[in-house]
């Protein structure tokens, strides 16, 4: 008789636990999809600040004031080359980047920081 009662005590404790633990985990996915929401604004913001490999390498060549021609001179590349990085249809070499950084003035990781 008392065995009897011990063990019913215990399943009673056991499902307390099994539901205590799952409330918890309900209360946690709550509260990550409300931070999820509440950043919407955020990442919208930096999906808009966005910029591309091709954005950042043209932004740089205009602050420097130098054409495409003479950034495809420089680098011993045809001028439809760099277009085609600045318009994104293509990635410069790792060697063509690291060159373009050098030209610009900045260190190459610089250069790759700047892109989201």
């Amino acid at each position: 008789m008392i065995f009897r009662f011990l063990f019913t005590m215990l399943n009673i404790s056991l499902l307390i636990l099994i539901f205590a633990a799952l409330g918890y985990l309900v209360y946690l996915a709550i509260r990550s999809l409300r931070k999820y929401l509440a950043s919407s604004p955020v990442r919208e913001e930096n999906k808009q600040n966005a910029q591309s490999l091709g954005e950042v390498i043209k932004r740089h060549r205009t602050e420097c004031k130098m054409t495409q021609e003479f950034v495809a001179d420089a680098l011993g590349v045809s001028r439809q080359a760099v277009s085609k990085w600045e318009s994104g249809k293509s990635d410069p070499s790792t060697t063509n980047l690291i060159a373009l950084a050098k030209l610009f003035g900045i260190p190459p990781e610089d250069l790759l920081r700047e892109i989201k």
